[in-house]
């Protein structure tokens, strides 16, 4: 990757739709994008993501901006993360939240629905131990309560051991009083989001875009 630090031309679209699943129209509207959030500069950084306003307030703001520069989450994936990323790996994340196409195959519905799970636990594993931690969770449950105001902090903290408790009789069934709940694994996670619309809530929809043309 870090390439593409000149990205504009057919050729170079067409190489990325054909490794996003993007059309070259959607790709040229995320290079827009890109452009407008680097303030055209060839490459984004944290400070960019952390000057977007309706970022601001959101309580997992901080994951929502590592999961760009998370190497996890390239493709091909790799380990640790980035300082800077270029338009290839701002539009492969980007790809995570591109909604299923109805000509899909069963199997490529579940494949896609996979890796969009991937993504998410990803986020929440911070350690990129594999396992989302009771710490991790906590961290996450008391963001989310407490910036709402209506909330202390203890409570929260409360509030999401005792979830934590409940995901792990979900995840492992009966356990025994001296056995220890390491945390969530990937596998444990699909279990837990069974049945879970994933496709319906974290997609990006491009608006009076054609999604079929070719690039030319």
């Amino acid at each position: 990757m870090g390439a593409w630090q000149s990205l504009s031309g057919p050729a170079e679209y067409r190489q990325l739709a054909e490794k996003t699943g993007f059309s070259c129209e959607q790709i040229g509207v995320l290079h827009k994008r890109f452009k407008q959030l680097s303030h055209n500069e060839d490459t984004l950084r944290r400070e960019h993501f952390n000057a977007i306003p309706d970022l601001a307030w959101n309580p997992i703001r901080t994951q929502i901006i590592e999961a760009f520069f998370d190497r996890r989450n390239f493709v091909p994936p790799g380990e640790g993360s980035v300082e800077e990323i270029h338009l290839e790996e701002f539009v492969v994340i980007m790809s995570h939240f591109k909604p299923p196409s109805l000509s899909m195959t069963d199997e490529e519905r579940d494949s896609v629905r996979r890796e969009k799970l991937r993504f998410l636990f990803n986020m929440h594993d911070t350690d990129n131990d594999g396992t989302i931690t009771l710490e991790e969770y906590r961290h996450v449950v008391e963001e989310l309560l407490s910036r709402s105001g209506a909330i202390g902090k203890e409570t929260a903290k409360s509030i999401a051991d005792a979830a934590m408790l409940e995901v792990a009789g979900i995840s492992m069934g009966h356990m025994e009083p001296d056995e220890f709940y390491e945390g969530i694994t990937f596998e444990h996670f699909l279990k837990l989001l069974n049945g879970f619309e994933i496709e319906a809530k974290m997609n990006v929809r491009f608006l009076n875009v054609d999604t079929t043309t070719l690039c030319k």
